[in-house]
């Protein structure tokens, strides 16, 4: 497990659908696409251009690093918070879990169960855990409901 893919919120970016899912698509498409010769004539459709560079930097460069890195909602207020606090993990923080979480837990249920591991045995089995998951094809994506990052 690397922790440059763990988010604020207890999320690890190895297992979310953007990037066992989207990305992989993405270089797949893109691969397709160069042998069936549309580097060549893509400038002819509207958009095309646009699209093939944003298609080939997915495939390149995959869709997404982490939050820490940068990507994700820029304004998202767990990142925004754990940031002003110095907290590597809102679940370590003293004030978990807080107004921020009202949402995630309605998306991602799971994550509750994964901070209070993560509070109560520490990053060790918090990392076992992930990687478990990861190994067995695990997406966030299947689990979640529906969240907002703004709360």
């Amino acid at each position: 497990m690397d922790k440059k893919y763990t988010c604020f919120c207890g999320l690890y970016c190895e297992n979310c659908a953007v990037k066992v899912k989207i990305t992989p698509a993405a270089k797949v498409l893109y691969n397709e696409m160069k042998v069936a010769g549309f580097e060549e004539i893509i400038h002819f459709i509207p958009n095309g251009d646009g699209f093939w560079s944003f298609l080939k930097e997915m495939a390149e460069n995959g869709t997404c690093s982490s939050c820490r890195e940068g990507s994700g909602n820029p304004g998202c207020a767990v990142r925004i918070c754990a940031k002003n606090k110095g907290i590597e993990m809102c679940a370590l923080c003293e004030s978990y879990p807080c107004e921020h979480f009202t949402e995630f837990f309605k998306g991602y249920p799971i994550l509750k169960s994964d901070n209070a591991l993560l509070r109560e045995k520490g990053w060790g089995a918090w990392a076992k855990l992930q990687d478990e998951r990861q190994a067995s094809g695990f997406v966030y994506q299947d689990e979640k409901t529906e969240v907002s990052c703004n709360s």
